[in-house]
């Protein structure tokens, strides 16, 4: 099992380029199978939960083709046959997306038969306000032997009607999956309480691209008029936030000097005000921000939100981030029950951190030493690496196969502006099988 070790005190400086996001390449490769056209996506970022996305769609019946050289972040996804549409617990045990394709599959093919998600063990995802807006749809639902049956109703021509859905709570999901399933349905669907996060704007804009009729997205509101057919589109996909935020993090947080490019600062502003409040300077422009580290970092409180508040991806990195800050910081997770699993293995590192409840207390201004630590999430791997970059010593981060899901070539790049950081496999020796007992 992949392994890095990270070499603390090196100042980053340089330019590192932002990937696409994959939380806006993975809806619209879904998006993919609403029409048995070819549908090109450029930007595509080079990462476990993409291949994992290509391996599903294909084995649904979709041609999935890869650009090669320059264009090896492209990719095409024509569905001109979709032989089963279904996605197998064994595909899509390892990541959360699985539910993307509940709504496209009904919508196209009248059925779908998709197991509950896997991934992060960050909390609960339910997929339930899928299943009610699926149902104010007209679609006809099951769940057994953790699958999701779905299939429309034959008295209504076998195809979805619009409706009026009201999310009792906000989910980026479950929006972007009744988008999908509301461009196929029959008359207008009006949906209340949306997610307005920047890679749901981007899920539409790619629909709207392929023939839909979408008004309001981005907003709480969103209005679908919906239509007979889709046809094939070619979308690039917006620039990773989170993974911007998390290098303007690593520049501030290592005192270097790091200009962070290929990003969208306006999806970033709930990000820089709060890094502002420590004390982080930064210099923004059209598609790229500067981070100057050159500044002692002070404690401020957090509280994450849904867009357009701080996000809750970006949690543990500003935690990492605390820990070097002058003061007490108390941080309020406010989206999922479970994710401060990063904060145990930060104190491994000498990081003064108390949890309770949602909220975690970090005391700053501590120092890091280098320790074997265990990624136990996505983002939570970011923030060890972050913690690493600063600590006194070699630290060892096992599972970064979490990391892979969602960062391409973080080492890589990570190198280019100056850390000391390799990946390595198994470095710690097996321990020898006890003699059998005669």
């Amino acid at each position: 099992m992949d392994k890095l070790v990270i070499r603390g005190g090196n100042a980053l400086l340089g330019t590192v380029r932002i990937s696409g996001a994959k939380n806006a390449a993975l809806p619209c490769m879904a998006a993919a199978l609403l029409t048995d056209e070819p549908v090109i996506l450029e930007n595509i970022p080079q990462v476990r939960d993409i291949e994992t996305t290509r391996k599903l769609l294909a084995a649904m019946g979709a041609e999935v083709e890869l650009g090669y050289g320059r264009a090896h972040h492209r990719t095409t996804i024509c569905a001109r046959t979709l032989a089963s549409p279904e996605a197998s617990y064994e595909l899509v045990k390892t990541m959360r997306a699985s539910t993307l394709v509940l709504g496209p599959l009904v919508a196209r093919c009248g059925r779908a038969h998709v197991s509950l998600p896997g991934g992060c063990a960050i909390g609960a995802r339910p997929i339930d306000l899928h299943i009610k807006g699926l149902e104010r749809l007209g679609a006809m639902i099951t769940q057994e032997h953790g699958y999701v049956e779905a299939i429309t109703d034959p008295l209504k021509g076998d195809r979805l009607q619009g409706a009026e859905i009201v999310f009792d709570k906000i989910t980026v999901t479950g929006t972007e999956d009744l988008l999908m399933a509301a461009t196929l349905a029959e008359g207008e669907t009006v949906m209340q309480n949306c997610a307005r996060e920047p890679e749901v704007a981007d899920l539409a804009a790619l629909l709207n691209a392929m023939g839909a009729k979408i008004q309001g997205a981005g907003t709480s509101t969103i209005h679908v008029k919906g239509v007979s057919r889709l046809h094939g589109a070619r979308h690039r996909i917006i620039p990773d936030r989170i993974e911007a935020g998390t290098f303007i993090v690593a520049g501030a947080l290592t005192g270097g000097d790091l200009n962070v490019a290929g990003c969208n600062p306006a999806h970033l502003t709930a990000i820089l005000q709060k890094l502002a409040e420590t004390g982080v300077k930064t210099a923004v422009k059209a598609d790229s921000v500067r981070v100057m580290g050159d500044q002692p970092l002070k404690a401020a409180d957090l509280n994450t939100e849904e867009y357009p508040g701080f996000p809750t991806d970006m949690q543990a990195q500003y935690m990492a981030l605390a820990t070097q800050a002058a003061g007490t910081s108390i941080i309020t997770e406010n989206i999922f029950e479970n994710r401060f699993m990063h904060a145990q293995e930060l104190v491994r590192m000498g990081a003064d951190i108390k949890i309770e409840g949602r909220r975690a207390i970090v005391r700053g201004g501590t120092a890091l030493s280098a320790a074997a630590v265990l990624a136990s999430d996505l983002r939570a791997s970011a923030s060890l690496v972050l913690a690493a970059l600063v600590a006194d010593g070699e630290t060892i981060i096992d599972r970064v196969y979490h990391l892979d899901r969602g960062y391409e070539h973080i080492e890589e790049k990570l190198k280019a502006v100056g850390a000391e950081i390799r990946r390595v496999g198994d470095i710690f020796p097996k321990r020898a099988a006890a003699p059998a007992r005669t």
